[in-house]
């Protein structure tokens, strides 16, 4: 899963403390390397998803900083993927807005979901396919904010075995940020963990 330490990363955070009106996680530094799956630990209130915010130019850096390699492309799925009450659209149609290329279908029973109505599959299942389309899309740096929520045992397993999918030559250089309050599945996924304090 490690990428080269010769390669510069993807993405290094120097003593970065970020919040919205006051700072809520900080000083935080670590780099990202491509084919890295980095695991962000942290109870609640810790500031996990401040920190992905404050990546994806959500929330206010007030000290330290971030540096992102030339043309990084970042895909972001939060908590809760939007879903509208009414969605016409198929888990194929899914795939496709988000540039997923036909000859990557979506492993085990995600790939029964192709021809529905995504706005007819479960929460979990429909988490699960956008967890897919990031995975498989174009994106350099994928970030995962809690993708355990709303997945029972079963679907948890096959979150964890997205994650091992092997990388084709395309997407060599792609690398996962991934947030849980799980530690025990970030071991079982990731090839680091970097654990958040409360007042870090």
């Amino acid at each position: 899963m490690n990428g080269n330490p010769a390669a510069a990363p993807l993405l290094r955070l120097e003593q970065v403390v970020a919040g919205y009106a006051a700072p809520v996680v900080g000083p935080v530094s670590c780099s990202i390397q491509a084919g890295d799956v980095l695991g962000l630990w942290g109870t609640n209130g810790s500031g996990k998803s401040t920190l992905l915010n404050a990546i994806a130019d959500a929330a206010r850096i007030f000290s330290g900083r971030i540096e992102r390699a030339p043309g990084l492309t970042l895909f972001y799925q939060e908590q809760r993927p939007v879903r509208l009450p009414a969605m016409p659209l198929t888990g194929r149609d899914l795939l496709r807005c988000a540039a997923v290329p036909t000859h990557r279908p979506p492993p085990g029973s995600l790939s029964q979901h192709l021809n529905r109505r995504i706005d007819r599959l479960s929460g979990g299942q429909y988490q699960l396919l956008c967890v897919w389309a990031a995975l498989a899309g174009s994106a350099d740096l994928v970030l995962l904010d809690e993708p355990t929520n709303n997945l029972d045992p079963e679907h948890e397993r096959l979150l964890a075995a997205l994650l091992a999918q092997p990388r084709t030559h395309r997407d060599d250089r792609r690398a996962v940020l991934l947030v849980s309050h799980e530690r025990a599945f970030l071991e079982s996924v990731c090839s680091r963990v970097l654990e958040l304090a409360p007042d870090a």
